[in-house]
């Protein structure tokens, strides 16, 4: 067995396209499967891949988790026959308030302790927020009264989390990773190799017509993000300095709304003046050495220090 990367996927809605940006149609959920399928992955449990990072055993280059986020009604039903069709584990990752408040879109807590026969349920906060914009005691407000609920009516804990939006700066993570996940789920682009951190891990989003295949040609470039970290108040990124264990001297490095530049490593470091204004909401860094990637979700702050 090889040590390599896996990959973990995010679906959201099924079949339903009122919602382009987050829909997966079930021809195209089908064609995922079959390309899974016919090109040799095999589809594991969130676990397995949480467990070997843990116990620092060989991941598989053919390892693939499927994750899906937000409890919508549609996977109930519509995705979750394909499912089961082709017997592939998921994870559902749970907006409480949805459920709990009976939100026309949401599934009931009946249905959802149905589908857990077919796949593990986990935490993806009470109410939905942008985390970063949140006091301290408002996030632990959330997370608290999400838990209760959630522990409430399906009488396990969860033992993961992926965080709304994909949002999360330094000060959000040390919140969440009080609570005791085994895991933390993020929506960046990239791999899990034996190196990734089980509490930040790449997700690819699969929505619309996806390239799986490009997805899937993803590996985890193993990279220590100095900075940036977070969105400046001011909008600016200063500067990026990254230090990866490559023995490469060329890397890419992409900013949204700016494009892609090529760039030189000296001492296997990504060293580079940005100075650039953002005037997006969020904004993804990616470095790169070829096709292994590092991706940064980079947001404002409201309560963190910078």
């Amino acid at each position: 067995m090889v040590w390599a990367d896996a990959h973990i996927f995010i679906y959201h809605r099924f079949n339903d396209d009122r919602y382009p940006t987050t829909n997966t149609s079930l021809q195209e959920l089908r064609n995922n499967f079959e390309y899974f399928k016919a090109n040799g992955y095999e589809v594991v449990p969130l676990s397995k891949l949480v467990n070997a990072l843990k116990t620092q055993s060989p991941i598989p280059d053919n390892w693939v988790v499927l994750t899906v986020d937000d409890n919508y009604k549609s996977f109930y039903q519509h995705g979750l026959a394909l499912f089961k069709e082709y017997g592939y584990p998921f994870s559902m990752f749970v907006m409480v308030e949805g459920t709990e408040k009976k939100y026309g879109d949401y599934m009931s807590w009946e249905q959802l302790k149905e589908i857990r026969a077919y796949g593990s349920l986990e935490f993806h906060s009470f109410a939905h927020p942008h985390m970063a914009s949140l006091s301290d005691e408002a996030l632990r407000e959330d997370f608290e009264k999400g838990l209760a609920l959630f522990e409430k009516h399906l009488g396990v804990k969860p033992h993961y989390f992926s965080y709304p939006y994909g949002e999360f700066t330094p000060r959000v993570s040390a919140i969440a990773r009080t609570y005791g996940f085994e895991a933390i789920l993020n929506q960046n682009t990239g791999a899990v190799a034996s190196f990734s951190d089980p509490y930040n891990l790449d997700r690819n989003a699969l929505v619309g017509k996806s390239n799986l295949k490009h997805s899937l040609s993803y590996k985890a470039l193993d990279a220590q993000w100095i900075e940036p970290n977070t969105l400046l108040k001011d909008g600016m990124i200063q500067s990026l300095h990254v230090k990866t264990p490559s023995k490469s001297t060329k890397g890419g490095i992409y900013i949204s709304g700016h494009g892609y530049q090529d760039v030189t490593l000296k001492n296997s470091e990504f060293k580079q003046e940005i100075n650039k204004k953002i005037n997006q909401e969020r904004t993804r860094i990616m470095i790169s050495v070829g096709n292994a990637i590092s991706t940064k979700l980079l947001i404002k702050d409201t309560y963190g220090t910078q």
